[in-house]
């Protein structure tokens, strides 16, 4: 665990032993109706039960669509659990939302709603923010020339450069096809071999067999993600972006024989998503749509860009508590305050003339 995780962890606790995190759910319930969505990615060696069991302890679980209705169109009859509506939702189908998440709501009777990537599906492929990892664990060569820059990669800090740009321009790609054509012309570059890693395979898609499988328990709902997953507001042709939402609806009705009413925006920031992706997704029939724009929903949140709390599967559950109570970011501030005194020493000491040089495996923006 990171030291700033571990800073999140103490502050956490301090608030939720001291009585804030209560305060903050009180406070919450208060204010009317509220839904709070947490959103999950891949979930393996995580903290995964802690969480799902705080929240069942404190909120008021539902499948998202089911809290949506209840949320803007409130029964008149009144409803005898007061705890604050909370919804599980988990993004882009990685295997181990089958093996591992899928296992825990039928053992907890916990409902999650996963939001699918039909293109993905179908390859069983790596998904494209996989890849700049994998393409550099695996090259073949020390030294590689990519868009007129030269990497040698026994330097650490060009492997790190090399990543970064690799993540950069499949995330601001045009096109699908724009992006998977810079992915062969890199794998090419870097002589790296195609076949899968077994041992990759909990972060790898579901196919539709599990999907089928799910479908049969109460415990889980599906929404639409994209047919490939790409950054939307990045996308240069509108009709690309109508496919993307679109074709994602019906190709996930047809497996599920179900409408659906869901969607999720890729990366899911405002700036990822753009006005064309949410025109795109009213056009297709969505009811909903999700971000990942941190914040509550009320009855008068945009019902096609409402907010998501991202949730890390490492946190400790107090890292969670405090989040989802309205309290987290007073927590995450006083984390990097402590984080950054905790470091300085270390900086400090790294600015000696006799100090060993280090690296730092690189960070990629969130997906």
């Amino acid at each position: 665990m990171s030291v700033y995780y571990k800073m999140l962890a103490v502050v956490a606790g301090i608030l939720h032993y001291g009585g804030l995190v209560r305060l903050g759910r009180w406070w919450m319930r208060r204010q009317g109706p509220r839904l709070v969505i947490v959103n999950y990615h891949d979930v393996t060696g995580g903290k995964l039960r802690e969480h799902l069991l705080y929240f069942r302890r404190h909120y008021r679980l539902l499948h998202l669509e089911d809290a949506l209705e209840e949320l803007f169109t409130p029964s008149k009859r009144p409803v005898e659990d007061q705890r604050t509506l909370l919804a599980i939702t988990l993004d882009d189908g990685c295997y181990d939302n089958y093996t591992h998440a899928f296992a825990l709501a039928r053992e907890l009777q916990i409902p999650l709603t996963l939001f699918l990537i039909p293109g993905y599906i179908e390859t069983g492929e790596r998904f494209w923010w996989q890849e700049p990892n994998y393409l550099i664990k695996h090259a073949q060569v020390q030294e590689v020339v990519i868009e007129g820059q030269t990497y040698h990669l026994n330097i650490p800090e060009e492997r790190t450069s090399l990543l970064q740009s690799i993540d950069t321009r499949l995330r601001f790609a045009s096109s699908v096809d724009e992006r998977e054509m810079y992915l062969r012309e890199v794998r090419q570059l870097l002589v790296v071999p195609y076949a899968l890693e077994l041992e990759e395979r909990s972060n790898l898609p579901i196919s539709w067999k599990e999907v089928e499988i799910m479908k049969r328990s109460e415990w889980i709902s599906f929404g639409g993600h994209t047919m490939h997953h790409p950054v939307l507001a990045h996308l240069t042709d509108p009709n690309e972006v109508d496919y993307e939402v679109c074709e994602s609806r019906i190709q996930l009705g047809q497996h599920l024989e179900s409408p659906i009413r869901s969607f999720a925006y890729p990366i899911g920031m405002l700036a990822d998503i753009g006005k064309q992706a949410v025109l795109s997704v009213q056009k297709a029939g969505y009811t909903w749509a999700v971000t990942g724009v941190n914040g509550i929903n009320t009855p008068q949140t945009n019902q096609y860009l409402l907010h998501r709390s991202n949730v890390d599967v490492n946190h400790h559950w107090l890292t969670v508590a405090a989040k989802v109570s309205g309290v987290g970011k007073r927590v995450s501030n006083a984390a990097k305050i402590f984080t950054s005194l905790f470091k300085m020493p270390m900086r400090i000491a790294a600015l000696s003339p006799n100090a060993a040089a280090t690296t730092h495996d690189a960070e990629l923006p969130p997906r």
